[in-house]
């Protein structure tokens, strides 16, 4: 890796998760499609490259919620115990059956692009007196977290793009889904990464991450989470549950597009 690649990965981690880290996304759901159309990383690596963003990252924005006494609680519980099993069998179905992309895109493009445009009109319209929704029942997310880690092994995203609107959606507040979808995909990530540096020792190809990239990126990633947990408490709800469907929004959006070229 040059210098020049290495200061681009280290400015888009950073750019990005300022923007992500606020409603719990760590941002490599952003990340993947740099990696691979502007950073040049081939696949299956760029999955465990961005696996490896999220270790690195990870830790800026854990700390701030940690001094803010944000990590404690049943929410981060459940979501790594779905998220951690789920990584390693998407880490084995990613090498061993080698899924093409397009089922994917078209997945969360469907899932996302419905979702993030309720969730912004719920946000635009809601009464002066709103009904309190139901919150999802343990058993439920630990199943919704388990899928979405499945996603993540096999795509390499760390999953909070798919769990921060569906919990924000149901009901969760922001302020409580983000540092526990932090943690999760912290921490799936690790298991993750160190799936496919595992895997990478049996098998032929591009299946063990770029280790200099993502540590740029990753770093870039680092700064950027803390400032974007920081900023998280200072903004209202109603800014916050609209950021994420706007970042639902986009995310659906960019894979859309992908779909159609």
């Amino acid at each position: 890796m040059d210098w020049p690649t290495g200061l681009l990965g280290f400015a888009a981690g950073l750019l990005i998760s300022v923007a992500t880290a606020p409603v719990g996304v760590s941002g490599a759901v952003f990340l993947l499609p740099v990696q691979v159309s502007v950073l040049g990383v081939p696949s299956p690596a760029v999955t465990p490259t961005n696996l490896l963003y999220n270790v690195v990252a990870g830790p800026g924005a854990l700390l701030r919620h940690h001094r803010a006494g944000t990590l404690r609680g049943p929410l981060t519980r459940l979501l790594v115990l779905g998220t951690v099993p789920g990584v390693v069998v998407g880490a084995v179905i990613r090498v061993f059956a080698v899924p093409g992309p397009s089922v994917f895109r078209l997945l969360i493009a469907v899932l996302l692009l419905p979702l993030g445009g309720w969730l912004c009109l719920r946000t635009l319209r809601r009464a002066s007196r709103p009904a309190p929704a139901r919150e999802p029942s343990p058993r439920a997310v630990t199943r919704l977290a388990m899928a979405v880690g499945v996603a993540g092994g096999i795509y390499g995203i760390g999953g909070g793009s798919l769990l921060g609107p569906i919990l924000v959606g149901r009901g969760t507040p922001v302020a409580k889904v983000a540092p526990a979808a932090l943690a999760a995909t912290f921490v799936t990530s690790v298991v993750g990464a160190g799936t496919y540096a595992l895997l990478s020792l049996t098998t032929t190809g591009d299946i063990a991450p770029y280790w200099s990239l993502g540590l740029a990126c990753g770093l870039g990633g680092l700064c950027g989470g803390y400032l974007g947990a920081r900023l998280q408490p200072r903004l209202p709800e109603t800014a916050l549950r609209l950021l994420l469907g706007v970042l639902a929004l986009g995310v659906g959006g960019l894979y859309a597009v992908q779909l159609l070229r």
